[in-house]
């Protein structure tokens, strides 16, 4: 067990790295702003008493790319069973989406930067005079800023040390999450996770397994989710890794697959084609799932009487863990055994730093995005 609640095979056991260990230790130590957005001292820039005027919306929005708004949508859907309200998400540019003028929105417009063009795009499309806006954006002059001040919106400042993708645990996830009904306080698990040896001493483990896999040039990261309503939250995953590692001409490419529908596309891939590949298997048990109808199953079906969806899911997770063993294909395996606020914050923080300190080790500095910041560049001089 990694924690009460998460069930974690490792991808191979092996006597623990204690040097590593020791630069797990440091880095939650460490005066960071993102370590420290992870514990429960972590003083968000939002007022809870202050926001509770918006919680009365019904229907909310939130304009945003990236890591502005992955976490979110992440956290949406993985505890969807427990949010009343209806959030949508403009995370990208379409020219064709139709607009609702008769619903009133609660506008959540983000972006660290306040000059993410996207995100102004949309805001300047779908933001309308009779919805109530809050912007999260640095304390700093920029369009966003301006924008929020000439519509006399409510203001959150978004921690200026704290980027985009790694800002879940801020302002930036937990406003939303407080505005869904949520205990945003339940997501900040560091504290308790630093006293839970086995969590740390795994985490060290799957850092030394992913270095080795680097080191043999075994490079894709692949998920295999079992879990619709965590797809969200792998690819939240995958800029996190990609955007983090990914320079000097190394990296990590994750890649999301969705089980079982990619039993019939990707996996015979998976399975016999080039082996640059590691796995991480992902099932969330479930309380409450469909169940077959017994009346309609013939006779040479009878092994599907008496189940249930999570039952045959969980029964395809198995059979490929054992076809994987069997061919020698490297894999992890989580099983979340409760979905709550307290599960979610302890997966988000052990990929944070599980991410934080493969940069560390690779000598990559796992906080910055340089060569994107090419293209907005030159997007910006060819609309000029």
């Amino acid at each position: 067990m990694l924690t009460k609640n998460i069930k974690l095979k490792l991808f191979r056991k092996k006597k623990l790295n204690k040097n590593l260990k020791k630069k797990l230790i440091d880095l939650i130590n460490e005066e960071n702003f993102v370590i420290k957005s992870l514990k429960k001292e972590y003083k968000n820039n939002f007022n809870k008493k202050r926001i509770s005027k918006f919680k009365n919306f019904i229907n909310y929005r939130v304009i945003g790319m990236g890591g502005s708004s992955l976490g979110t949508q992440a956290i949406y859907d993985f505890l969807e069973h427990k949010i009343k309200k209806k959030f949508e998400f403009l995370d990208n540019l379409k020219s064709h989406t139709k607009q609702n003028r008769k619903k009133r929105y609660l506008n959540l417009i983000i972006s660290k930067s306040g000059n993410t063009t996207e995100t102004i795009v949309n805001t300047n499309i779908f933001v309308q005079k009779k919805n109530k806006n809050i912007f999260i954006t640095e304390n700093k002059k920029n369009y966003l800023h301006a924008l929020a001040e000439k519509l006399k919106a409510e203001i959150i400042h978004h921690n200026n040390f704290i980027g985009g993708r790694y800002s879940v645990l801020s302002e930036v996830g937990m406003l939303p999450a407080e505005l869904m009904g949520l205990n945003s306080s339940k997501f900040k698990q560091l504290n308790n996770l630093i006293k839970n040896k086995k969590y740390l001493n795994y985490l060290v483990n799957n850092v030394e397994a992913i270095l080795y896999f680097v080191k043999i040039k075994k490079f894709n990261s692949i998920i295999i989710n079992y879990d619709e309503k965590s797809t969200n939250l792998f690819n939240w995953y995958q800029q996190l890794v990609a955007e983090s590692l990914g320079k000097k001409g190394l990296g990590i490419l994750p890649i999301v697959s969705n089980m079982p529908k990619d039993n019939h596309s990707v996996m015979q891939l998976y399975l016999d084609g080039f082996k640059n590949n590691f796995f991480t298997f992902f099932y969330v048990k479930e309380k409450n799932s469909l169940k077959i109808n017994n009346s309609q199953i013939l006779q040479m079906q009878s092994y599907l009487k008496n189940k249930d969806i999570n039952h045959i899911i969980y029964a395809q997770k198995q059979a490929t863990e054992t076809v994987f063993k069997n061919k020698k294909i490297p894999f992890r395996s989580f099983e979340i055994l409760k979905r709550d606020e307290k599960t979610l914050g302890e997966l988000f923080t052990f990929f944070i730093l599980e991410t934080i300190l493969l940069g560390r080790v690779l000598k990559i500095n796992p906080f910055d995005q340089p060569a994107v910041e090419l293209i907005k560049t030159e997007t910006k001089k060819i609309l000029i």
